[in-house]
This record gives structure tokens, sequence and C-alpha cells, in this order.
């Protein structure tokens, strides 16, 4: 079976789940469950895939009656399934951790990477980015940022995957040599 018609498939199943009833959800559910965890195994590692996709399909069949088919099931439950390990990551950010060492501090600092990107640098980015033309900028944002495939890019946009990577390698090309004049100016 091919990507476009299993993708199909799965939208029609999510669309008929829309209602709730239960033959369809469940169905609907082992459908794409596979999917979603490995997925979310890319993303993470096998021991908190399953807990994420468990999360990523609590928000989803909570979602699931205003899905209208935009997009495809798979991209849909995809985006869901990010923005569970963003989530997470923030919370694991925002907790404190035990520390099993005499010096916690100093085992603190020592972890601590040489620097982290900031504010500013999300500034800069985006005043990077506002100078790379509209189509070159959605299709490196929707791939490079977002995280979408090529042909889940270009099936948003309309255009050719070949379009899309084309988009992309410009934008890229763009960026860094901007990148490269800013901190030569700097």
């Amino acid at each position: 079976m091919d990507r476009i018609s299993d993708d199909e498939r799965l939208t029609g199943l999510a669309l008929a789940a829309r209602a709730g009833a239960p033959a369809d959800v469940e169905a609907f559910t082992r459908a794409v469950y596979p999917d979603v965890l490995r997925f979310l195994i890319y993303l993470t590692d096998a021991q908190q895939a399953e807990d994420l996709t468990q999360e990523t399909f609590v928000r989803a069949l909570g979602s699931l009656p205003r899905f209208a088919g935009r997009a495809s099931a798979r991209t849909w439950l995809r985006a869901i399934a990010r923005r569970v390990v963003v989530d997470r990551i923030r919370s694991a950010a925002a907790r404190p951790l035990i520390a099993d060492v005499p010096d916690w501090r100093m085992a603190a600092e020592r972890s601590q990477p040489g620097r982290l990107p900031g504010p500013d640098d999300a500034v800069a980015l985006a005043a990077l980015l506002a100078e790379v033309p509209r189509d070159r900028r959605i299709a490196f944002v929707l791939t490079q940022l977002m995280g979408l495939s090529y042909a889940e890019a270009a099936e948003l946009t309309g255009c050719p995957v070949g379009t899309v990577r084309s988009r992309v390698a410009r934008a890229r090309g763009q960026l860094a040599t901007s990148l490269l004049d800013a901190e030569r100016a700097a």
C-alpha cells in the first residue's frame, strides 16, 4: 500500500471516529498507534515513547471531534506528538533534579552546555528568516524547524517534493551567507 492511500485511509478513519462511536475510535487508534509510537521513539527513546504515545492519544482523542481533515491524520497526530515531547522537555527542565553527589553545585555547573541559545538567538533567527523569500521560508520552517518530511511539506504547500527540496536548499544557502556576513560585521 503506498503512503498516499494509507494517509487517505487513516484520515478517513479519523473523520469517521469524530462522532465518538467506540468501534470507530478503536479502529482509528489501532491503525495509527504503531506509527505514533515509532515516531516518538525516533524523537525520544523507547522507554519514554510508550508514555508519550499514551499522552498523545489522550490529547488527540480529546480534539478528535474538531479534526477537519485539512491535513492527513498522520500529519495531525505527529504535530500533537511533537507538542507532547516539547511539553515533556519543558516540564523536566522546570523540575529540580536530586543530586546524589557530594558537591551538587559543581556537578551542575560541569553538566551545562557551553552556550545555550537564548532570546537574542531567536530574535536573530527571526530577523534572518524575514530576509528569506516567503516560499523558501515556509519550506525551510516546515521541514527544518517543525520537522515535517519533504513529502508532508509538499502536501501542505501544494507543490512538488523537488520544489520543496530546492526551496529549503536555497533558504539554507541564504541563511548561511547571512550568518557569515553578520559574524564578519560583528
